[in-house]
């Protein structure tokens, strides 16, 4: 008979996590500072307790069986749900519950949110932002984050998801290479240097109406670093409409071409990322609403560019919406 939640020896469980990812018991006893036989008797109990074997033996190895790999999507969640209340309430416990830490993509930090930052202090001065910045996806309980900014299509495991900005692409270059371009035509663009990825450019122009094949003189892993190269006047940008509005509003950039480009599905929007137990967190409650706040502002206040290059007299295969800004869940 399978034995019920109330008599799972809870305690096995992280262990097994563990061996089931490193498929060696000594590694696992390292990891988890305990002997090997502990680990075997762990891993024995919770085998005898569920009545069915877990793991295949072979030698010095251990493999999970197809009930294994089953049952650690379960463990998986559940043990990533109690991390997150874990962290929720010793937060609330120990007194640092109004101090939020939140990993952000560079690029959405130098661009975006910390030109917002003297705002959020207003609305909320009670509440920190730690603040890191990163390239790469960190695991937010592991590394002891409360949410995420991140860029793609939703969906990380054992994470709630909220989309924020949905934005197009556009062309941007500084105010001096705007006043040499003026009037020019679009076509012009492909002997200019061009900053960004070749496969952009190519559809920027095949959906103007172009048979042109680009040549970037430069690209970048950070899209920030790539709009301050255009900002310095060392070429022409495709940038995230977003996150070149202030620097359009300050004319630091000038938009050449009401043409848009819709990113790639794979990074089309961004979205704030949090585990489902810190939901109703009073200070992630608070970011939530404030950085839908800050997006429904900014498409309120963006003002229509008018286009530097002349436009090719064809009419775009596809049209880019702008930026959209998406309700918060309630």
């Amino acid at each position: 008979m399978l034995t019920t939640m109330s008599r799972l020896p809870l305690h096995t469980l992280p262990v097994f996590r563990s061996a089931a990812r490193l498929q060696n018991l000594r590694a696992t006893a390292v990891e988890m500072h305990l002997t090997h036989s502990a680990v075997s008797q762990q891993i024995g109990v919770l085998e005898q307790q569920l009545g069915f074997a877990l793991f295949e033996r072979r030698g010095r190895r251990i493999v999970l069986n197809e009930a294994g790999h089953a049952f650690l999507c379960s463990v998986e969640s559940a043990l990533a749900q109690l991390d997150a209340g874990v962290q929720a309430a010793a937060a609330t416990a120990i007194g640092t519950s109004q101090r939020l830490r939140l990993t952000v993509m560079p690029s959405f930090l130098q661009r975006w949110l910390l030109p917002r930052m003297q705002r959020w202090r207003e609305r909320h001065p009670d509440i920190a932002l730690e603040l890191h910045s990163s390239q790469h996806v960190m695991d937010l309980q592991r590394d002891g984050f409360h949410a995420a900014l991140r860029q793609g299509k939703g969906g990380w495991p054992g994470l709630s998801d909220e989309r924020l900005i949905d934005s197009p692409l556009v062309v941007v270059a500084s105010p001096g290479t705007a006043r040499r371009l003026q009037g020019g035509s679009a076509a012009a663009l492909a002997d200019e240097p061009l900053l960004g990825s070749a496969e952009s450019w190519d559809q920027w122009f095949s959906e103007a109406g172009l048979a042109l094949r680009s040549n970037p003189v430069a690209t970048f892993n950070d899209a920030g670093l790539m709009l301050q190269a255009a900002e310095q006047g060392l070429g022409i940008a495709l940038g995230r409409e977003f996150m070149v509005a202030d620097a359009l509003r300050d004319g630091l950039l000038v938009q050449l071409s009401e043409q848009r480009l819709a990113p790639h599905a794979d990074y089309a929007s961004y979205f704030l990322v949090y585990p489902p137990a810190l939901r109703n967190w009073a200070p992630l409650q608070a970011l939530r609403c404030w950085l839908h706040d800050e997006v429904c502002d900014l498409q309120e206040n963006m003002t229509p560019a008018a286009s530097v290059i002349v436009p090719v007299d064809v009419a775009p295969k596809k049209a880019s919406a702008r930026i959209k800004a998406v309700k918060p869940k309630p």
